[in-house]
Parts: structure tokens; C-alpha cells; sequence
């Protein structure tokens, strides 16, 4: 394909409050991820889009694109219908995976868009990866979804809209409501917005049935 609109878009609704809320996972209070006394998420509805070219159409540009997609993977851990693998094993293939497409190494990351729900299993699963993969050069990183909620189907495209701004404008987005590091993780999530320049970005979406997609944005 040569032109391609990608994105989600999701709202709320009766059947997904009372689904979520038979899993025991929403917090009643604003959600706090990756913080030790995180206690659920948050649903939230919304859309995010981009549009993609190829390398042909690009060429014909009179503007080149700001931003491109240099990494992309999807992985699966099979562990379990809705919880990821406590040692992030789905995640880390992700992310492993979209690093290996993009040529990058995980210390030319400068910002990781975090999947970060604010679950006590998705945010610990999600951090042992990165715990793994970054070891001690860990990037920003933070959780929109202090902002948006969990915006289930629409959040995928509107972090990737995120990810786009983050190296446009040179962005580090807060963490939200983050007040006391996991014990688990020597890294804790930027607080504060932040700018500088910014290359690369890499944008985490986890979902049930162990599904784990990672992609890469780099400054075109």
C-alpha cells in the first residue's frame, strides 16, 4: 500500500464498564500508573490517527514527513486470556522485535510511550521488560494514560499521535499522579513535562490474550 490511514477509535459503553468492573481492575480514583500503590485503570473513549506513506510517495513530497515508523512487532505470550506473563515475556518480544526492524539499539530510545495501564499485573509485567531489555540506560518514559484513561481500541492510534508530537515538539508528556517507585523497578516514569530533542520513541500496546505490539517513531 502507498497511503494508509492507521488508528483506533473506541467509546464508552454499559457492556465494557460492567466487563472491566467483573475483572476487579477499574480504580474508582484517578489511576496512578506504575506507582507501588497503583489500584486500576481508568476506561476512557477517543480516536487518534496518522497517516502513512510509502518511500515512493514520500519521494513526491513537497514536504518531507516529520516523522517516520522504522520499527513495528507483535508478539504473543499465550499466558493467560487477559493477564500478561508476570516476567513481561510478551513485552519484551515486542519491543525486542520493533528495536531488531528499526536497526536501533534500546540506548538510542529517548522516550518510551508506556503501555501503563495502572494494573498491578500489565504495569509490573511491562516494567520487568523493560528492566530487562534497557538494563541500567533506561529512557524517559511515561504513561499517557494518566490523561486519556484507557482508551481500549482508540489506544493504540492516539499514542501513536503521541509518540508523532513527542518528537515534533520535542516532548516528554508526565506521568500523572506518580508519587512512590515500584519496589520491583530501579526506574521510575517522568513527572514532570520535559522538552528536548527527541529522535526516537518507542510506543508500547499490550492487550488481553497476551497480545504485545511495540512500534518504533524516529525524526524523519
Amino acid at each position: 500500500m502507498d497511503v494508509v490511514i492507521a488508528g483506533g477509535t473506541d467509546a464508552l459503553a454499559k457492556f465494557t464498564l460492567n466487563g472491566f468492573n467483573t475483572l476487579m481492575i477499574l480504580d474508582s480514583q484517578y489511576c496512578q500508573p506504575f506507582d507501588e500503590n497503583r489500584r486500576g485503570l481508568n476506561l476512557g473513549e477517543g480516536a487518534g490517527y496518522i497517516v502513512l506513506v510509502s518511500e515512493k510517495v514520500a519521494a513526491t513530497l513537497n514536504k518531507q514527513p516529520a516523522v517516520i515508523i522504522n520499527g513495528w512487532s507483535n508478539a504473543n505470550d499465550a499466558y493467560h486470556q487477559t493477564a500478561s506473563s508476570p516476567d513481561g515475556t510478551g513485552s519484551l518480544l515486542a519491543m525486542k522485535g520493533a528495536l531488531a526492524k528499526s536497526g536501533l539499539q534500546p540506548a538510542d530510545i529517548d522516550y518510551i510511550n508506556l503501555h501503563g495501564t495502572g494494573t498491578s499485573n500489565n504495569d509490573i509485567a511491562e516494567g520487568t521488560a523493560i528492566k530487562t531489555l534497557f538494563e541500567n540506560n533506561y529512557p524517559a518514559m511515561s504513561s499517557t494514560k494518566s490523561f486519556t484513561g484507557h482508551t481500549l481500541g482508540a489506544s493504540g492510534g492516539i499514542e501513536a499521535v503521541f509518540s508523532y508530537l513527542a518528537i515534533q515538539k520535542g516532548l516528554i508528556f508526565p506521568n500523572l499522579r506518580f508519587e512512590t517507585p515500584m519496589k520491583e523497578l530501579p526506574f521510575t516514569p517522568v513527572t514532570e513535562l520535559q522538552q528536548w530533542e527527541i529522535k526516537h520513541v518507542m510506543s508500547n500496546s499490550f492487550g488481553f490474550g497476551g497480545n504485545c505490539s511495540s512500534l518504533v517513531f524516529s525524526k524523519g
